[in-house]
């Protein structure tokens, strides 16, 4: 019973991750196009050479750091909302999330061999991507449902209203 009340909680959870996860994975190719674009590729190469010089435990300095000066823009966005500043506030966390996201994706490409070389950062690692698969798992119903419903496929009453407007659509478009 209780697992039966928990699970929009957990689907709720496992959504969060998945768009956690999403933004990793579609920012760390933007971030390098931008380091192709700006002299970032250098600098890169630059931390890579200085990185290889520190411990493991150093390095988790260098990846924790850069996300610090991010905070005060989350402050930013938190006082505007305060103040009722509603698309100045989403703008900022927006962006705020982007770039704490492409900063993170940009730092760990460049640490995570010396990172996984702690024990325990290596278990966080191997846990969060294990959680990620689960989240997978657990989400996977609920798009492909989402999909068959967007598609029109299936025999739901919001499949059929799907088809009954899609075919209204074609007929206006016909009549032009």
């Amino acid at each position: 019973m209780m697992r039966r009340l928990l699970q929009p909680f957990w689907v709720l959870l496992a959504v969060i991750f998945l768009i956690e996860a999403w933004l990793w994975d579609h920012l760390e190719p933007i971030v390098e196009r931008i380091v192709a674009l700006i002299p970032l590729r250098a600098f890169k190469q630059w931390l890579s050479d200085r990185v290889d010089a520190l411990s493991p435990a150093m390095t988790l300095i260098v990846f924790a750091v850069p996300v610090i000066p991010l905070f005060p823009l989350k402050l930013v966005g938190l006082w505007l909302l305060a103040n009722e500043h509603w698309v100045s506030a989403a703008t900022v966390i927006v962006l705020g999330k982007f770039v704490g996201v492409g900063v993170t994706a940009f730092i760990f490409d460049v640490t995570r061999a010396k990172l996984l070389q702690m024990a325990w950062f290596k278990k966080t690692y191997e846990f969060i991507m294990a959680m990620r698969a689960k989240a997978a798992v657990l989400v996977y119903p609920i798009k492909q449902r989402i999909r068959e419903i967007l598609r029109g496929d299936g025999d739901s009453w919001s499949s059929r209203t799907l088809r009954l407007i899609a075919r209204f659509r074609k007929s206006v478009h016909e009549a032009r």
